[in-house]
């Protein structure tokens, strides 16, 4: 089963409106909030971090990027390095590689997002390929992805 069917079945279980939209293939989160037209504020990109033995996924706007100083200190870790491809995709076997929903909870995973992330009224996120995402309220996904709030992105120029 893909991960998007995963999805689809958790959001319809719970009652929870979404749209799965399609666009081309394209990789980095820009590229994605283009095909999509949303702003890169409102496109959760999900970052896989290190930290210590243990992956976490950190949750930020596409137009931002990790701190990896203030992840540490949110994390309470001593080390926390963003983690490689070869690293987590065994982690997501259901997904294109680095193309994971920011729904760490289907994987056993704790899942940071920026507190930038919580003004979004909706959000749109990877559903697992490079070329499907899913707009949903922000609201909604918080209460079905029980993420920790924390300060760790800082703005693009």
């Amino acid at each position: 089963m893909t991960v998007l069917r995963k999805l689809q079945e958790v959001l319809d279980r719970q009652h929870v409106p979404y749209e799965v939209r399609t666009h081309p293939e394209v990789f980095t989160a820009q590229e994605i909030a283009a095909a999509l037209h949303v702003s890169g504020q409102e496109l959760a990109k999900v970052v896989m971090v290190k930290a210590g033995d243990r992956f976490v996924m950190a949750v930020l706007p596409a137009s931002w990027r990790v701190d990896l100083p203030r992840l540490r200190a949110a994390l309470n870790a001593p080390e926390a390095r963003l983690a490689t491809e070869a690293e987590f995709k065994g982690l997501f076997p259901d997904c294109d590689v680095g193309a994971m929903p920011p729904f760490g909870n289907l994987y056993g995973l704790e899942v940071y997002v920026d507190r930038t992330l919580t003004a979004d009224a909706s959000i749109a996120f990877n559903a697992g390929t490079h070329y499907e995402a899913v707009r949903m309220k922000y609201a909604d996904f918080a209460r079905l992805a029980q993420p920790k709030i924390a300060d760790f992105a800082v703005h693009l120029h």
